[in-house]
């Protein structure tokens, strides 16, 4: 198949390109997930292990390897580095571009797919996760792709065996990516489908078997291998922590049930908006059509109930119904472009309150200076923490909110034009929320950042050619790892926690400790020397 087959796509995936790769080094990565899995792509380099995924050099198995390895080949072109980290979703972004169009334009035409795109793009938290380090953009693509492929198998493509083989194929991708899951995603899309299908179009025996034969071969690769060099460990406790993140908070992150939703909302900001009246069947577009859009109704509603259930509530759990949602959105846009459709009310509502309110907030983070007396004089924070982080000094010239000014003229604009040139005020919200929206990543999160990790990260950086240990005492953290670049054969078998602090090392040890609970940890390891404190960060060294 070719990659590009007119001069629409190329355009289409060199437009892409532009949007999502400057600037991916801007801002350090970001703890936990950015930095863990980079230090986990990191050390796949450092040691010469590309099968079993480590931190801190011993076995890590909360994922498969398959985003690790796409980290790894960056690093290994463009060094260990933010940019090196972030590429391969950014290049994720150009292909995920790509399918929308096709696939909008096979399902309706040139136009939709063009709308999909902007749709997409044009949304906050989509366009984001493009120019992140997180493993979400991959897997989502590969669960997209697997559904499509099983819709047009479900309905007599002509080529149906292949079509079947690259769902399965595209299934075991996203397995070897986040695990599990995908399958689980998946297989209660076509449960609930056949269900209400009455269990009819059901796969013959064959095709089933070659399904799961191409869905094992390509997702169990890593796992069989584990199996058979004897890591029998690694896989139960994959296995278990899976459980975990259902059944309890476990990594840090709880909410309420309705979490997901109010994510959806804000972050898919405007797509979402125009998406809510098409969250039902459409009886109006062709047969074929509506298969799809049902197909995307499953998914959307069967990740967003998932996930909110799950007991650990994380922002990019929900990321995989930004597809069914744009998809919804573009339904909409269309229709309003070339039918006599009209804006709903409610709609038009909705766009004003949640955009100004996103709008507001982008304007008012570039003064967060000068009302800072004031807040902290109303104790907020609260925490000792949170107090030292908030008293970092941070240069903000108020250029900063530029992103929140275009996308509050956006939103006046669209108000101002929906009922003369419905088209131009579409075009001009969501062009002005994608500028909006890499403008606050590349001047207002270089700004942020030094509140919540600058102080830690820095150290972390000075001591990336010294041999020693850094030890972070009460908080999880992955940075320590990744910007010292903890060398590969230093941590001796019995290496703990406890040995680096109680037992001659040979080599510094230096600890990090956040400021509310240093004088727990100052009584408890008498021998930590105070270095210095800096933004809610106090650093030590153990003495000789």
């Amino acid at each position: 198949m070719k990659w590009f087959v007119n001069k629409t796509e190329y355009l289409l995936f060199v437009f892409a390109l532009f949007l999502f790769v400057p600037f991916l080094g801007n801002v350090h990565l970001f703890d936990w997930d950015e930095i863990n899995f980079a230090e986990a792509s990191r050390e796949m380099l450092a040691s010469g292990n590309y099968a079993i995924v480590q931190i801190d050099y011993m076995p890590f198995w909360e994922k498969p390897p398959f985003f690790f390895w796409l980290q790894a080949l960056s690093m290994k072109a463009f060094g260990v580095n933010e940019f090196a980290a972030r590429l391969p979703n950014a290049l994720c972004g150009a292909f995920t571009v790509l399918a929308l169009f096709r696939i909008g334009k096979k399902l309706f035409d040139v136009n939709f797919g063009l709308i999909w795109v902007l749709a997409y793009i044009g949304s906050l938290l989509p366009f984001f996760y493009f120019k992140s380090g997180i493993i979400d953009p991959w897997f989502n693509l590969f669960i997209f792709l697997s559904i499509w492929h099983l819709y047009l198998y479900l309905n007599k493509h002509p080529s149906q065996l292949l079509q079947i083989v690259a769902s399965a194929l595209f299934l075991g991708f996203a397995v070897l990516t986040k695990g599990p899951v995908a399958i689980l995603i998946v297989g209660l899309c076509y449960s609930i489908y056949l269900l209400f299908n009455r269990f009819k179009n059901v796969p013959p025996l064959k095709h089933l078997f070659l399904y799961f034969a191409v869905v094992l071969g390509i997702g169990g690769i890593w796992f069989f291998a584990l199996l058979l060099n004897g890591n029998y460990e690694i896989i139960s406790e994959f296995i278990l922590y899976q459980i975990r993140l259902f059944k309890t908070q476990d990594a840090g992150h709880g909410g309420p049930f309705y979490y997901h939703f109010i994510v959806l909302l804000a972050g898919c900001f405007p797509a979402s908006i125009f998406a809510i009246p098409y969250l039902k069947k459409d009886y109006t577009i062709t047969l074929l059509q509506q298969s799809f859009h049902y197909f995307m109704l499953l998914l959307f509603w069967v990740v967003l109930i998932l996930f909110s259930i799950v007991k650990t509530k994380i922002v990019h759990y929900s990321s995989l119904c930004y597809f069914p949602l744009t998809f919804f959105s573009a339904i909409a846009l269309y229709k309003l472009f070339y039918s006599e459709k009209k804006i709903h009310s409610t709609v038009v509502f909705l766009i004003a309150l949640v955009g100004l309110s996103l709008s507001l907030i982008l304007i008012a983070v570039p003064f967060i200076e000068i009302v800072k007396p004031f807040l902290m004089a109303q104790n907020i924070p609260s925490d000792e923490f949170g107090k030292e982080a908030f008293k970092t000094s941070v240069n903000w010239s108020g250029i900063e909110s530029i992103g929140g000014v275009l996308l509050c003229i956006g939103i006046f604009f669209f108000l101002y034009y929906r009922k003369r040139k419905i088209s131009k005020a579409v075009l001009i919200l969501f062009f002005a929320s994608l500028l909006s929206t890499s403008l606050a990543m590349l001047l207002i999160a270089p700004k942020v950042e030094p509140y919540s990790q600058g102080a830690a990260i820095e150290f972390y950086k000075s001591k990336r050619n010294e041999e020693c240990f850094i030890l972070p005492l009460g908080f999880k953290s992955y940075a320590h790892l990744f910007y010292a670049q903890k060398k590969y054969g230093l941590n001796p078998p019995h290496y703990s926690e406890d040995w680096a602090l109680s037992r001659d090392t040979n080599i510094p040890v230096y600890c990090v400790v956040k400021i509310n609970r240093s004088k727990e940890y100052e009584k408890y390891y008498p021998q930590l020397e105070k270095l210095y404190e800096k933004n809610g960060f106090v650093f030590y060294k153990k003495r000789d």
